[in-house]
């Protein structure tokens, strides 16, 4: 009865034990043995033992729905869980690194301003998570009319070309014209992200999550083979920067897979193992 009771796949199925004949000792010996829904005798018609295995279905039945119950409001409790621990997370390190990083971020604002003509900030639309557009902020890392230019050098693109009705369509070059000197320093060394934290503490974004995209981008991945990136958070990190940031091989359907993969296994634990992998990618091997 241990096996039948530890067993999945028998657990719904109702069990019955025979005996031939059966005095009260003997019954009561069985009902405390558990994992038993009925006993039958000889005696037994099948009228009684169809009531009997009637109510034993019912029983099953009662039992398998609320253990399900149970599981959901066990998986439930642990999103919601899951789901305050990462934002109480996002607000304590983006205040506290926003505040030590004040000098830091003063210093990049002044060499950027001084470098070139332009505001200090790039500012410009993004769609996060469900596709909510929301003001992103980086350090200016290109000359001020780098949007205006894109058409012009989609040739150098870095991620392999889609077909343009149908296909999702990145944009990255290497050696891009358009980055400043400074620019260049402060992609390869991430600092141009430090004004996203900003957007963490405002809630558009969190620490870790798939990166948020400019509205064209954003637009060539609505279809059902791609929409599922959009499920998880926006972020500053996540998992295809980890794994491929900065790397030329990386194709268009290869990023979009770890933008799925992360939106599917996205909780506060898997965020850690990201951001503890995350130092290592910082520093940029190519200049993309």
């Amino acid at each position: 009865m241990d096996y039948v009771r530890q067993s999945s796949a028998l657990s719904a199925v109702p069990m019955f034990v025979y005996k031939n004949t059966l005095d009260k000792a003997g019954r009561d010996k069985l009902a405390a043995t558990g994992g038993i829904d009925g006993i039958l005798t000889a005696a037994t018609t099948y009228e009684s033992f169809n009531a009997i295995l009637q109510f034993a279905r019912k029983i099953k039945q009662l039992a398998a729905a609320e253990e399900a119950r149970k599981r959901e409001y066990i998986r439930d409790s642990l999103q919601v869980s899951s789901k305050v621990a990462k934002r109480a997370f996002d607000i304590c390190v983006s205040s506290g690194l926003l505040l030590a990083l004040s000098p830091l971020f003063l210093l990049v604002a002044a060499a950027v301003r001084l470098e070139s003509k332009g505001s200090i900030f790039y500012v410009a639309p993004r769609a996060g998570k469900r596709y909510q557009v929301f003001s992103f902020y980086k350090f200016r890392t290109m000359v001020a009319d780098a949007d205006k230019r894109v058409k012009d050098l989609e040739h150098l693109n870095q991620y392999d070309k889609k077909d343009e009705n149908n296909g999702p369509v990145f944009f990255k070059l290497n050696n891009d014209p358009r980055v400043t000197k400074i620019g260049a320093f402060l992609r390869k060394t991430s600092l141009d992200e430090i004004p996203q934290l900003i957007n963490v503490l405002k809630g558009d974004m969190s620490l870790v999550g798939n990166r948020p995209l400019p509205l064209y981008e954003a637009a060539s991945l609505t279809t059902d083979k791609y929409a599922e990136r959009f499920i998880a958070p926006a972020g500053i990190t996540g998992l295809w920067q980890v794994k491929k940031r900065g790397k030329k091989d990386m194709s268009v359907d290869e990023r979009i897979g770890l933008d799925i993969d992360y939106a599917k296994k996205n909780s506060f634990f898997y965020d850690m193992r990201i951001l503890a992998n995350t130092p290592g990618a910082l520093i940029q091997k190519e200049n993309v």
